[in-house]
């Protein structure tokens, strides 16, 4: 049984999230939670309270414990993205990239 959560549109690129990401692969939960608790990533904050939700939803709509469940799959696609200007010398401007992402974990339980 997969177990999936998912937050869009999160003003975090894809690229910086999914390096939390790869840490946090294959694990068990309550080892997801305890890394995503002392990494000071800004996308290690937001990965936390989506597990969360996973495991949330997992016990509530699918009577999973949350001992036996495992993060299966994580990832981030890229949302849109915001251009913005930024005024610089000489009456010129710059571009400025503003990203978003969109974040899915699927967890699974555990099979002995």
């Amino acid at each position: 049984m997969e177990v999936r959560a998912q937050t869009k549109y999160i003003r975090i690129s894809a690229q910086k999230a999914r390096q939390v990401m790869e840490l946090v692969r294959g694990k068990p939960v309550k080892e997801v939670m305890a890394m995503l608790t002392v990494l000071p990533h800004k996308s290690a904050h937001l990965l936390k309270k989506l597990v969360k939700s996973a495991i949330a939803n997992a016990e509530n709509n699918y009577d999973l414990k949350a001992d036996d469940l495992y993060v299966h799959r994580i990832y981030a696609d890229e949302g849109p993205t915001l251009p913005r200007f930024l005024p610089r010398a000489r009456g010129r401007a710059d571009r400025i990239k503003k990203r978003s992402s969109h974040l899915t974990v699927i967890v699974k339980e555990r099979e002995e």
